[in-house]
């Protein structure tokens, strides 16, 4: 069915240390009839901003405002703006400088969408950590060529720090600083995509280390500290084979306490029954012969 054409809205951009607004690009937005509305005004607000006339920052135009151009309730208009809150694509802020913003952190709703599908189960933690093998060979190829020595600095400032955590028995400060150091590597890449993905790989991983609990990991920081002598040697080949062993072993050591903690807890059978004593049975009676 053919829509109607309605004035285009005007953006501002979202505001910093001044609260006044300033005129932006203009995206135009057409009256829905759809049944399922909400669905179109969101894809409405993704098309003007993969055309340009939104961009990260910029301000929707007010509630009301919206809801006229789309010819819709504001309630109506509400559920679509939180479809794209969900989606990581706008912020709803509020107060006088608030309103729904172009988000700058879409990245989130991808860990926010790994956290979901691991906690409904759909990913299990043998392909968490399976995902972060082989990702991570591709990340340290990369972090081997492009590394500076700010970078590399980092890198053994963490090894230190996780060092010292475990030398103070401090094991959650450990697990993150183990974290933190795969962190860093992504970050040496310089790749959105790896990043973002990454991120959300080891904050899944973070989570299932806190839930199993303490464990031996202390081939760990040897391992780290021979990497590190493999990068900085520029032998990337090297590397990964230190870096891809020393994954391959946590693995093991993460999905055997995943399996003492599945192991079926035998539950007491019944009670036996005692054998039911045998039943006297009357003596038959004999007729008197005549």
């Amino acid at each position: 069915m053919p829509t109607a054409k309605v004035p285009a809205a005007t953006l501002v951009s979202r505001p910093s240390q001044d609260t006044r607004a300033t005129p932006a690009a203009a995206a135009t937005f057409q009256a829905v009839r759809s049944t399922r509305a909400f669905e179109e005004i969101a894809s409405q607000i993704r098309n003007e901003l993969a055309e340009g006339r939104l961009k990260v920052g910029s301000r929707l135009p007010s509630e009301r405002a919206l809801a006229e151009q789309f010819g819709v309730s504001r309630n109506t208009l509400r559920e679509a703006l939180r479809s794209l809150e969900h989606a990581g694509l706008i912020r709803l802020l509020k107060g006088a400088s608030g309103g729904a913003f172009i988000s700058e952190r879409s990245g989130d709703a991808i860990v926010t969408g790994l956290f979901d599908l691991y906690h409904v189960g759909t990913i299990r933690p043998e392909q968490v950590t399976e995902a972060r093998i082989w990702l991570e060979s591709i990340i340290v190829r990369e972090a081997c060529t492009r590394a500076t020595v700010e970078d590399l600095a980092a890198l053994n400032r963490n090894i230190d720090e996780a060092e010292e955590a475990a030398a103070r028995g401090d094991f959650p400060l450990r697990a993150s600083k183990h974290i933190d150091f795969h962190r860093i590597l992504v970050r040496i890449t310089h790749n959105p995509i790896m990043i973002i993905v990454m991120d959300g790989v080891l904050d899944v991983l973070h989570h299932f280390v806190r839930t199993i609990g303490e464990y031996q990991n202390a081939f760990v920081l040897p391992s780290r500290r021979r990497f590190m002598k493999h990068m900085e040697e520029g032998d990337v080949e090297a590397a990964v084979a230190e870096m891809e062993s020393s994954l391959k072993r946590l693995q093991r050591a993460y999905l055997s306490k995943v399996e003492v903690k599945q192991e079926p807890v035998p539950l007491p059978g019944p009670a036996p029954v005692p054998a039911a004593a045998p039943v006297a049975r009357p003596a038959r009676k004999t007729r008197p012969k005549a």
